[in-house]
């Protein structure tokens, strides 16, 4: 189980994370270490200083409880979970001796749906004090000949929206955007879909009135404005209405009313194809 859900940076922010990916061949052309920066895969002696590294990230970064516990034993705990588990990757970055980053990785596939091996990049982080020092360089070459490793063909890393920073990073290592996580917490889910339910069929489709409704009942309000003032419309003639006591007043209201329906209903209108086929 992952223990950090994004790439981290100090001004990453909760919500959707864009996923970037890139092939190896391009890591391989980009990646450069530095002398005095080293990487080496996570042991249990290692540990320590990765929760403390993992505990400066949750206080640096806005994800708050998203990101990961709290609790040094229980990191501790997760962090042996993931070392262990088939195909996990802990990577420790260092800077003149002393451990200053980390990189939280899985391998993936071949699975029921692809041959294709892959490697997930779930967490890049290196400690304030030593960045742009090629900590991070170097960790990405760590998880690059992770990749060679294991015959993955592409690298995926999720940065957190808004981490400018770790965007255009990965944007210079050849990573390109292909596609976005969405998240949500499963009480709230849990209430929405208990509302869905709790709809009827006729709410249902009252709400799904679309803009076509909208227009009709425009016209349909007009027709009873004129029908009301007893004022007959000839589109030839529509200067007179402004000469009906109130009717331009009301008719004004009413038009503004309706037409903030209509731009709302324009500006959140789905393609007919883009409707859910669950329900």
């Amino acid at each position: 189980m992952a223990i950090v859900l994004a790439t981290i940076d100090r001004t990453g922010t909760e919500g959707v994370s864009s996923v970037w990916t890139t092939d190896h061949v391009s890591l391989r052309r980009l990646v450069h270490v530095r002398p005095g920066v080293q990487t080496w895969q996570a042991g249990a002696d290692d540990l320590p200083a990765l929760v403390s590294l993992c505990l400066s990230a949750r206080a640096e970064s806005g994800a708050g409880s998203q990101l990961c516990s709290d609790d040094a034993a229980r990191l501790n705990s997760q962090l042996e979970a993931l070392v262990a588990s088939p195909g996990g990757q802990l990577l420790v970055g260092s800077l003149d001796g002393q451990v200053s980053g980390l990189l939280l990785g899985r391998v993936v596939g071949p699975t029921p749906f692809t041959d294709q091996v892959a490697l997930h990049v779930e967490a890049v982080y290196v400690d304030k004090s030593c960045r742009r020092r090629g900590v991070g360089h170097a960790l990405i070459a760590g998880a690059l000949a992770v990749a060679e490793e294991h015959g993955a063909t592409d690298v995926y890393s999720a940065p957190l929206p808004g981490a400018r920073g770790m965007q255009r990073f990965l944007a210079r290592l050849g990573f390109a955007p292909a596609a976005a996580h969405r998240v949500v917490t499963t009480q709230s889910l849990q209430r929405r879909l208990a509302n869905e339910g709790a709809r009827t069929s006729a709410e249902r489709r009252a709400s799904a009135r679309g803009l076509e409704d909208l227009i009709a009942r425009r016209r349909q309000v007009r027709s009873a404005m004129q029908a009301t003032e007893g004022v007959d419309v000839d589109q030839s003639s529509v200067s007179d209405l402004a000469a009906v006591p109130g009717l331009a007043v009301r008719d004004q209201s009413v038009r503004s009313s309706i037409s903030m329906h209509v731009r709302r209903a324009v500006q959140s209108r789905l393609d007919s194809g883009s409707s859910t086929t669950i329900s």
